[in-house]
Parts: C-alpha cells; sequence; structure tokens
C-alpha cells in the first residue's frame, strides 16, 4: 500500500508522473518525497506535494523517497539524454478557411491536445510553431478561431533514430541449481548507428522488491540471479540502449528459479476477433435484455470479443459523459440485467470488454458540481486554469448558459479569480479531472475495483490523457484479480510508451489513416505494409497487440467514403494482417451512418463476407499468428497490393485490389485453387514460374507446396 510503483525510465526533457498508490486522501500531508541520490550536475529539487511530475535536468540515476502513512518506499529514475531536435511545425496560411491570424492556434500531443493554448507565428504566408520534438512521426492541427471542426491536420517526420527493443526471456520451469539465468534480445531501432550487438542492456531489480542491483551478475546481454536469497518472487526489469532507450520489460523471478514474462498480454488476445458495439444504436429497444437476445448473432459471426461503449449512467447518447460509475445507464437496464447479458456472452465463448472513462467525467457529475462551487472536498478534482482573456471576456463567459455544452464551464474562486475548467479538442461539456488529487486516485480505483470482476477488460477511453503512472497501477491491480483481464488503450496517435506494463493492445491508428488513404485513391496500397509493419519502426516491443480496424464509432463509415470494393480489400487487410482486428456494428450489413440504428435488413452478403473472413482467421494459424512478408505482384494499378502469412506449416498469400473492377496480377508463387474465404475455385494460369489471376477485391489463398 502506497508504495510508488516500478523503477521509471525516461530522458531528460520529459517529465514522469510519481505518486503514491491506493493513496489515503484523509492523510495527504503524511505523504512527503525526499531526494536520496541525483547526478552531480542535476537542480532538482523535492516537491511539496504527493503527486510529482518530475522532470530530469541530468543524464544519470536519481533514486527517491516517500514517506507514507504505511511507511518509507524508495523509486528510482533512470533518465537518458535528450534526443529532441528543434523543429518547425508548419502550415500554408491559405490552407485554412477564413479566418483571423490573431486566433490561430495549433494542438498536437505536445500539448496534449489542449485548445486554443499554443498559437504559431506568420511569416511570409505560413504559420509557423518551433518546438523541441523527439525523432519520429508527429501529428499536429491548426484551428482556425473556434472551428474546430474545419481545423487542418498535418504530420511532421522529424529524422533520427527510433527506439531499440528489448526482449527478457529465462526459464520456464523450475531449475536445478543456485542461480537462474534471465538473457535480453535486444534490437536497434530504425536509422540506428548501433548494430544489435553494440547496444548496451541496463539491467535492474524492482525498488519494491527484497534484492538489490549489486545481487545480480550481469554478463553483456545475461543477467544472473542467485536463489538463496529468495524467500518471495522478484521483479527484473530492463532497457536496452543505443542513441535512445528502450520500452522497459519486466520479468518476476520466482525463489525455484522459473522465470515468468510480466508484459505479455493475456494469451486468449493473440486469436481474438473484437466486434465494437455503440450501445444505444445496436438494437430498437437499446436495452441490456435487447443485447442478450443478439449474442446468438454475434456468435455466428465467429467474433470472440464484444466491446461495448459505455453503459454507465450518463445524460447523453453515446455515453462518454458519465454521472455516475458505480452504477448502469437507467435506460439500459439493471446491473443484474447487465450481468445476465454478460453471463450469455461467456456461455458463447464471447468475453466483454467495455469502456472505462476515467480522463474526464460529464459537466453534470455531482463531483463538478462542487468543484465549480469550490466545496473544499471537491476544489481539486478538476483541472482548473485562469481565464487569460479581459475581464469583460471573463465576464462573457460566465453569462453563457451553463447548460450549453459549447459554454465553458467556469467558476469564480474564493479569491475572486475566474478560472474555466480544462478539456481537450472542444469537448467542453466532459472536463478533465486532476490526477493531482489524491481523492480523484482513489475514487477512480474504487471504480476499477467495481468492474473488474464483472467484465473481460476495460478499452480504456482518452488513456493518452491520464498519466503513465497511474495505467501501470491500474495494469498491476486488475492483473492481480485476474490474469487474462485485458486492456485496451485509445492514444491518438498511438506511442509506445503505452505498452510499457500498462496495455495488452493499442489501437491502430497508423494502418487506420492509411487504408483510409488507399481507399480514396491517395496512396499506392504497397503503402499498407509499410503502415502494417510500423510498430517495429515506432519503438512498440514485440509484445505489443494492435487492434486493426477500418471504422469506428468516432469516424465516418469506410463504405460511405471509400466504396464497396475498397470495404472488401479494407476488411480482408484488417482480419489478415496480424494484430487483433475489429469490426464496427453495421460494418458488415452495409451502415453508411457511423453511429446509425442497425440495419438488420442490410447487406446479407457482406455479412456473409465477414462471417467468412473471420473463420478463415480462425481456421489458419498463419492468417492469426504467422509472420508477415511482401508478396511480389506485378499489376497495372498502384491499387494491388500483396503479402503472405506463414508459419512451418503452412503459407497463406493476400492479394487485395483497392480499385475497383477486375485486375490480372501476376505472382512470384505456386497457389492452390480454392479461395480461403469465399471457397470459389480460383482461375489460375502459369506462365513460367508466376501464377496469373483475376483480383476484383480480394483473394485469400494457401501457397502451393513446391
Amino acid at each position: 500500500m502506497h508504495q510508488p510503483g516500478p523503477p521509471r525510465f525516461c530522458a531528460v526533457g520529459e517529465s514522469v508522473e510519481l505518486a503514491p498508490r491506493d493513496p489515503d486522501p484523509e492523510r495527504e500531508s503524511s505523504y512527503e518525497w525526499s531526494i536520496l541520490e541525483s547526478p552531480a550536475e542535476s537542480d532538482v529539487a523535492a516537491p511539496t506535494d504527493p503527486v510529482w511530475r518530475f522532470e530530469p535536468d541530468e543524464p544519470g540515476i536519481y533514486r527517491f523517497a516517500l514517506e507514507t502513512p504505511a511507511g518509507r518506499y524508495e523509486q528510482r529514475v533512470r533518465a537518458f539524454p535528450d534526443v529532441r531536435r528543434a523543429t518547425s511545425f508548419d502550415l500554408e496560411r491559405d490552407r485554412l478557411p477564413a479566418h483571423d491570424p490573431e486566433e490561430v492556434s495549433i494542438m498536437g500531443p505536445f500539448n496534449e491536445h489542449l485548445f486554443d493554448r499554443e498559437h504559431p507565428t506568420l511569416e511570409d504566408g505560413t504559420y509557423q510553431y518551433e518546438i523541441d520534438a523527439e525523432p519520429g512521426t508527429h501529428r499536429y492541427g491548426y484551428v482556425p478561431g473556434d472551428d474546430f471542426e474545419n481545423a487542418v491536420w498535418e504530420e511532421k517526420k522529424v529524422p533520427g533514430p527510433g527506439k531499440p527493443r528489448v526482449f527478457l526471456e529465462g526459464p520456464g520451469d523450475a531449475v536445478d541449481g543456485a542461480e537462474t539465468t534471465i538473457t535480453a534480445d535486444a534490437k536497434p531501432g530504425t536509422d540506428s548507428e548501433y548494430a544489435a550487438d553494440e547496444l548496451d542492456v541496463e539491467f535492474y531489480v524492482d525498488d519494491r522488491d527484497p534484492l538489490t542491483d549489486d545481487s545480480l551478475v550481469v554478463d553483456g546481454r545475461e543477467t544472473r540471479v542467485p536463489l538463496g536469497e529468495l524467500e518471495e518472487p522478484v521483479r527484473v526489469h530492463a532497457v536496452a540502449v543505443g542513441e535512445r532507450h528502450s520500452i522497459a520489460d519486466c520479468v518476476l523471478v520466482h525463489p525455484d528459479g522459473r522465470v515468468e514474462r510480466r508484459n505479455d498480454p493475456p494469451e486468449w488476445a493473440r486469436d481474438a476477433v473484437v466486434y465494437e458495439i455503440f450501445v444505444r444504436s445496436f438494437t430498437d429497444e437499446a436495452t441490456f435484455e435487447s443485447l442478450e437476445r443478439r449474442v446468438p448473432y454475434l456468435e455466428s459471426l465467429g467474433v470472440d470479443c464484444l466491446w461495448l461503449t459505455p453503459v454507465l449512467e450518463s445524460p447523453t447518447e453515446h455515453g462518454y459523459h458519465i454521472t455516475d460509475y458505480f452504477d448502469t445507464a437507467s435506460d439500459l437496464g439493471t446491473r443484474e440485467e447487465f450481468q445476465s447479458f454478460v453471463d450469455h456472452c461467456h456461455e458463447s465463448d464471447i468475453r466483454v470488454v467495455f469502456d472505462l472513462v476515467i480522463n474526464h467525467t460529464a459537466r453534470e457529475h455531482a463531483a463538478f458540481d462542487m468543484s465549480a462551487a469550490c466545496v473544499p472536498e471537491y476544489e481539486d478534482w478538476y483541472v482548473w486554469e485562469p481565464i487569460a482573456e479581459t475581464p469583460t471576456d471573463a465576464a462573457a463567459l460566465e453569462a453563457e448558459d451553463p447548460r450549453d455544452d459549447y459554454a465553458p464551464p467556469v467558476r469564480t474562486t474564493p479569491e475572486g479569480e475566474t478560472e474555466v475548467a480544462q478539456y481537450y479538442f472542444n469537448w467542453r461539456g466532459i472536463p478533465n479531472v486532476d490526477y493531482d488529487s489524491l481523492s480523484v486516485r482513489s475514487f477512480f480505483l474504487d471504480v476499477v475495483d467495481e468492474w473488474v470482476d464483472v467484465v473481460d477488460g476495460f478499452r480504456c477511453d482518452v488513456a493518452w490523457g491520464v498519466p503513465h503512472g497511474f495505467w501501470k497501477e491500474i495494469s498491476e491491480r486488475v492483473r492481480a484479480r485476474d490474469a487474462a483481464f485485458l486492456l485496451l488503450d485509445e492514444t491518438v496517435p498511438r506511442e509506445p510508451e503505452y505498452a510499457e506494463s500498462e496495455f495488452d493492445v493499442h489501437y491502430d491508428t497508423t494502418l487506420y489513416y492509411a487504408l483510409r488513404d488507399v481507399g480514396n485513391g491517395e496512396r499506392p496500397a504497397e503503402d499498407l505494409l509499410e503502415a502494417a509493419t510500423a510498430p517495429e519502426r515506432e519503438g512498440f516491443p514485440d509484445w505489443s497487440l494492435h487492434m486493426r480496424y477500418v471504422e469506428n464509432h468516432d469516424e465516418t463509415r469506410y463504405l460511405e467514403e471509400c466504396g464497396p470494393e475498397a470495404q472488401r480489400a479494407a476488411v480482408t487487410a484488417v482480419l489478415t494482417l496480424p494484430g487483433v482486428p475489429m469490426i464496427y456494428y453495421g460494418q458488415e450489413r452495409g451502415a453508411t451512418g457511423y453511429r446509425q440504428p442497425m440495419p438488420w435488413e442490410g447487406d446479407g452478403e457482406a455479412t456473409t463476407f465477414h462471417r467468412r473472413l473471420v473463420a478463415a482467421r480462425h481456421d489458419s494459424e498463419a492468417l492469426s499468428r504467422g509472420d508477415l512478408s511482401p508478396l511480389e505482384c506485378a499489376a497495372d494499378s498502384d491499387a494491388v497490393v500483396g503479402y503472405v502469412r506463414e508459419t512451418d506449416t503452412e503459407r497463406v498469400a493476400v492479394v487485395l485490389n483497392f480499385g475497383g473492377g477486375s485486375e490480372r496480377v501476376r505472382l512470384d508463387r505456386p497457389l492452390e485453387p480454392v479461395d480461403l474465404v469465399t471457397g470459389d475455385e480460383l482461375e489460375l494460369e502459369r506462365d513460367g514460374g508466376s501464377t496469373v489471376l483475376e483480383v476484383s477485391d480480394a483473394v485469400v489463398v494457401r501457397v502451393a507446396r513446391d
């Protein structure tokens, strides 16, 4: 209780949130940080508050002590050198609709997507905003005034090496001897000057465990752990280091020498096909009872994981404005009816994941009312910021109707200062909670405890808005209750840091945007292979899984934007590429509205196609777990791409045509004559060492053995 968690790893220029776990808000003054060790040139001073956004100013080891009501704990932070580079995020002025240059703002991950906070300069017809940014691809948007819907989004690639990666392994069974060995497999990042054997690997014993680093015998990529000193399991962490540091991996060493991996996702998730339901649009009645009656339909699709948009009390149709975290929405049904629905899903071997929304609450939540009224116990529950406008503007904000979601939520403090609640994008109806508050942290831990035994996982809304340290705490907390519990993050854009002892599955925004661009004819289809392998270049570790999709409840329908032929190709890509495929309700029925009522009378042919794709994935180990490699295929159109999924016993070729019509495609492999999805006999021509076939949208076929 209260111990602050595992050692943390970052670079100078980044911040790390440090906080007591499972805190007692009633004893806030009992938590006190002190600095035990820091680099010689560091000027870092200990904070006065229990939650600390620590920003290292020098590379090296920092060691801290935290006094708590339960005792004294230590935590280390390993800071690596700053790798950021001065970068200008630019946009030509004429790309924005009519606007006042004084009111243009820029938003992106560098300012947590906060609206109207950062403002560019205008030079020779180009808006410019310069900051230090790390190597990689950065997505940013320019917003004219308060017209968020007409923001113009761009990407900037900052050159430099990618993150290396590391993977720890050890014996899975008890060992006969005085020590056990952990081996690190280290791989360099993209564009790194380091070869794999030139990378350093640093090993650290968890500060919460009885051993110390001095107990480890490190020999290059191996470390030996003495077993004679172990009376309970200990955690060992490691990072690979080149120009940059990797995401840390962690293993648990048992007293008998067994080594257990700690970051691997639940085994069932590796083969899962997810189906997302927008809860109030899936059935006419929009109740748990009506959802339960549709479980046989879900079973017929072959999906084995159901993701539900929020089911807790909310004044909105979409449910992301939550007013009660401890009960189901009254219009959907009772908690008992929800439990019955979940039980029915389990009887059909379908796991249930639901939305955990803890970055914000609804403005109608009782805690927000009290925070807005400056009730002392709730004053710090939300992020309140001073209003920078003139007094006239501040008065105008206060005069706006507080029931209007488009009116910024404001309050007046006892000192007479006017403050506005922080919110992301233009989401004025869902103010951000403040994780500097021990009360907030304790409250949402109770929320997690309330539902962890009811469902099989959480899809975590706006995961990028909640501190990493809190996600690490949640991950350990739920896994202690259920080792098979799933955590899926919504991070836009995705970041590999969320794979470090936090989430199992990540939104694949990279492939999503590529599928849209290819379907619209804006990029060649071969770009999909680059997008599908992007996690390695982005520094995601080998154990991470990525949810791949063509649409979801926040996006326009792929069918409406790109057409039926491109959709069949895109859906085939999602269900035949590595990762965790997701089908958004109605996608398989020809839906064109992103939150429309489920078109049960819709496209039966498309439903059959989805059903057969899911079956093909489940029936083929190559399609679910095989390695991915390019397939040489010649066609007259750049809308065609091919690839192979391969295991030791099976090879499957996939050829996609996003262009509409039919393309004559020449492949460099012999193929079996039956499509694995449709069951149709393929008309194959042999021309020397090549195979020629017609592809209208998608072909999935086994490669013939030589």
